[in-house]
């Protein structure tokens, strides 16, 4: 089976309450169950509360598959990538370093690499994915491009990322304010000087916590 086509997956960070109710609601999945495949980050840890939900993007051209050198991490015909497989896996972790986004992470208890695999048991059957569907603030969302037009017109989903001269297409999509007027997100543009090493602060979040729906 595959996730219907109509169907896509949407992270909106600005409404993000820090709930952990996708954490926890992961952890129950039973591909890997205890083993929550989510995480929250601090958008600026020293200045505010915000915190934005970290899921795999599910790149067209995943890096993470691009470096491992055992063949271990594959990907759906409908372009959702899999944890790493486990006869092959070597823990090397070349995918954990080299994905843009930080989402893999090296489960040394299992020398196994697991990450987000957009809930494939559930979406590949038309169910939503577990962290949308306990997340109260409407964060994670899981329906049709349509009904995300309707439910948030003052926003807009974008699904490249540019990374110095690396542009990323991925099938989930973050929202964005509209004022953004952009189609692409320039992560390496929205990253101030001050904060390389220290901490990362997305411009585009600022935005939205003035703009929110």
């Amino acid at each position: 089976m595959a996730v219907p086509a109509q169907m896509e997956f949407f992270i909106d960070p600005n409404r993000c309450i820090g709930c952990q109710s996708c954490v926890q609601a992961c952890g129950e999945c039973d591909t890997h169950k205890g083993h929550p495949m989510i995480h929250l980050e601090y958008v600026d840890r020293a200045h505010s509360v915000q915190t934005a939900p970290v899921v795999c993007m599910h790149c067209d051209q995943p890096t993470c598959a691009e470096v491992c050198p055992a063949d271990a991490i594959k990907r759906t015909e409908d372009g959702v990538m899999q944890t790493a497989r486990k006869p092959r896996c070597i823990a090397c972790s070349n995918c954990v370093l080299a994905c843009p986004f930080g989402v893999p992470k090296m489960q040394t208890e299992f020398n196994l690499m697991m990450k987000c695999d957009m809930c494939y048991d559930r979406t590949s059957a038309g169910k939503k994915p577990m962290c949308a569907t306990v997340c109260p603030s409407g964060a994670l969302y899981f329906g049709t491009r349509e009904e995300v037009e309707r439910l948030r017109p003052r926003s807009t989903a974008i699904n490249q990322f540019q990374f110095g001269r690396q542009t990323i297409t991925t099938k989930v999509n973050l929202m964005t304010p509209k004022v953004a007027r952009t189609e692409y997100l320039d992560v390496t543009a929205a990253m101030s000087e001050q904060s390389i090493g220290k901490e990362i602060s997305f411009n585009i979040l600022d935005v939205m916590n003035q703009t929110g729906d």
